[in-house]
């Protein structure tokens, strides 16, 4: 069907400007390190209210609320794919101060916020304030990739979106119930008896649902093909189910299955998982392109803006804050990790879709302020993602709750080679730990005072003791081919390919031997293997680190370390290693660690020594310069000075200089 006179998109244009809309924003948010949310939302304002070039209630129809319900099921689910409890370590009690106690007090204090800062009337707020609980892990998770959190502050944040979510909207259900109650006649008694009744079939649905997925594919039921669309139809049944029960309970149905899953150490958890978080990301580029766009500047004209002013600088300023930290009091966290909770709430996708479905509700009951919900959600979400967005990595740093803005390397194998390759990578300021399951393997890095750590890199132990979001890059490097093939395969999904290096399989050569492109790593240019780097080790090749200047550039450097074997390169805090000519840049500020054959390592070491003799001479000649001149000798010089030279050569000579960083 041709787009309309009106300037209508048909159904399939329309998908297609969400999708492109949604996945391009969060590519430019990658691309240029921006928040994805805050781009998402400018792109749906674009298209939406700006030029009208795509009107959700226009092009797609009655179906853009089922579909956002649907997806913020989805999402939910996959949220609760990533409850492990066994992930959640020490940030447990946090967790569960924030969710026994903070949804309660952050309710009340929510609830006062809107009637003395937004003008809100009691029954219309207390609906809201329940639906305020939720800060949104559509919103969270990208901020956290953004930001890059210690390990705790994020799990606690990540815990608290996802959990509160469901229990938000379930708060409101509550509240809208006890609304309908004093206007409609209803009695306490059948009121609270519906609501337990949906309550308990929503938790008992996800468990039965989550049972049954659980032994369906640990019995070998299910073929491995057909596991992930079960899943879909699984999600899509058990929300419908339930919600039909009690509206909205239907996320509390999803998120328990999803945590029946993630806790059952199923074989093929993580395959799902990945392919779940890839639905996601597709699904909240689309929510978020369809909420922004179906806004319309006449309902966002409903408000004071002045009281909606004072509404979101309370709830930024006072009712976040003090929720948290009343919350939070006894609990084992620091209070720099309390502050950063604090202060950090922002609100999402569940917000916007949920507060919509219950302001129609209570206009239909005839609570006119009811009708000012949705523009208010829509303005605190816009002002809290763009907030956050923003300042969350920069108050992290302040607080010292980043992984740090280093390049950060994670050599999985102890060796002399990954020791050697480590102290160069040092001495370039790049973040490096070794990893290895043999104790012994380590010696070598420990006394160099390199950062280790013993155990397998993939198990439990790794997860609670590895801050990986420090370490953006992989080199997979121990004496086991197969064991380095396995880390490489199963850390990319997760670090990215382009981030995953790998030494040379023993055999790799031999075609019999030769493995699929999916499976291992990058190759390291020579694709040299572990031993041949030891036998060059052996026969006195040596780690050097030099950085180009403007006058020390590309070819001054393969000209004075001709045979030398570039290995890695660092460049405005980013590190990747060479995987061919190309990837060595000719820039000053550029740092390249090689190997140098042992000609050129003498050679260096006795430019070093001859550097370092004229020195020492030219500090007695400094010394006989300080005694004639108080002499009064003349204006200090004394024959015989032979600093001079030293100076020249040193300034002439870029390589001589850049030797001192070797």
């Amino acid at each position: 069907m041709a787009t309309e006179l009106t300037g209508g998109l048909d159904p399939i244009q329309a998908f297609a400007i969400v999708g492109i809309a949604g996945v391009g924003a969060q590519w430019l948010a990658w691309r240029f390190r921006l928040p994805a949310i805050v781009l998402m939302l400018a792109a749906g304002l674009l298209l939406g209210p700006v030029s009208d070039i795509f009107v959700p209630a226009r092009d797609i129809g009655a179906i853009t609320g089922p579909l956002i319900s649907l997806a913020v099921a989805v999402i939910l689910f996959e949220g609760g794919l990533t409850l492990s409890f066994s992930k959640l370590a020490d940030a447990r009690p946090a967790v569960r101060r924030l969710v026994y106690v903070g949804a309660p007090l952050g309710w009340v204090l929510s609830s006062l916020v809107l009637v003395f800062g937004a003008g809100l009337g009691w029954e219309a707020a207390m609906v809201f304030g329940g639906i305020m609980i939720v800060t949104g892990p559509t919103v969270i998770a990208p901020l956290l990739r953004q930001a890059r959190l210690t390990s705790r502050p994020a799990q606690v944040l990540q815990w608290e979106g996802i959990v509160n979510d469901p229990i938000g909207a379930l708060v409101a259900v509550v509240a809208l119930e006890i609304v309908l109650v004093l206007r409609t006649g209803v009695t306490w008694g059948e009121a609270a008896g519906q609501l337990l009744l949906g309550i308990g079939f929503a938790a008992l649905i996800g468990i039965a649902a989550g049972w049954l997925i659980v032994q369906s594919f640990r019995r070998g039921w299910v073929p491995e093909y057909m596991k992930v669309p079960l899943l879909f139809v699984a999600v899509l049944a058990v929300f419908a189910g339930s919600d039909s029960l009690l509206h909205e309970s239907g996320l509390l149905a999803v998120t328990v299955m999803g945590l029946m899953i993630a806790n059952a150490d199923l074989p093929s958890y993580y395959e799902l998982h990945r392919f779940k978080e890839h639905a996601t990301i597709l699904l909240v580029s689309g929510v978020f392109i369809l909420l922004a766009a179906s806004i319309r500047f006449e309902t966002l004209a409903q408000l004071s803006w002045w009281r909606a002013g004072l509404f979101v600088a309370l709830v930024v300023m006072v009712a976040r804050p003090l929720t948290v930290l009343i919350s939070l009091i006894g609990t084992n966290l620091p209070m720099r990790e309390r502050l950063l909770i604090a202060l950090t709430g922002p609100r999402g996708v569940v917000l916007v879709a949920v507060s919509g479905v219950f302001a129609e509700r209570l206009v239909g009951e005839g609570i006119a302020d009811g009708g000012l919900i949705a523009p208010l959600a829509f303005v605190l979400v816009l002002v809290t993602v763009v907030l956050h967005g923003f300042t969350l990595a920069p108050l992290a740093r302040r607080l010292g709750l980043t992984s740090g803005d280093r390049p950060g390397l994670l050599i999985v194998g102890g060796s002399i080679f990954a020791t050697g390759l480590a102290k160069a990578l040092e001495k370039a300021d790049v973040n490096v730990l070794v990893t290895d399951p043999n104790r012994g393997h380590l010696r070598s890095a420990r006394a160099a005072g390199i950062q280790t750590f013993y155990g397998d890199i993939l198990g439990e132990a790794a997860e609670h003791n590895v801050e990986f979001l420090a370490f953006g890059t992989i080199l997979a490097a121990s004496d086991n081919d197969a064991y380095n093939t396995l880390v490489a395969t199963d850390l990319a999904p997760e670090f990215g390919r382009d981030s995953i290096w790998q030494l040379a399989r023993h055999k790799e050569d031999r075609a019999r031997h030769v493995l699929p492109t999916q499976l291992g790593g990058r190759a390291i240019a020579g694709n040299r293997t572990l031993a041949q780097y030891l036998d060059l080790m052996a026969e006195g090749w040596i780690f050097r680190t030099t950085r180009l200047t403007e006058e020390y550039r590309l070819d001054d450097w393969r000209t004075a370390r001709e045979g030398a074997i570039p290995l890695a390169v660092i460049q405005n805090d980013q590190l990747w290693f060479v995987g061919g000519k190309n990837d060595l840049i000719d820039k000053p500020g550029v740092r390249i660690v090689s190997l140098l054959p042992p000609e050129i390592a003498e050679r260096i070491a006795l430019e070093n020594e001859a550097q370092a003799k004229p020195g020492e001479k030219a500090r007695k000649v400094a010394r006989a310069e300080a005694e004639a001149a108080r002499r009064g000798e003349g204006s200090g010089s004394v024959p015989g000075g032979e600093a001079r030279p030293t100076v020249e050569r040193a300034k002439d000579d870029p390589d001589l200089i850049e030797t001192r960083c070797d």
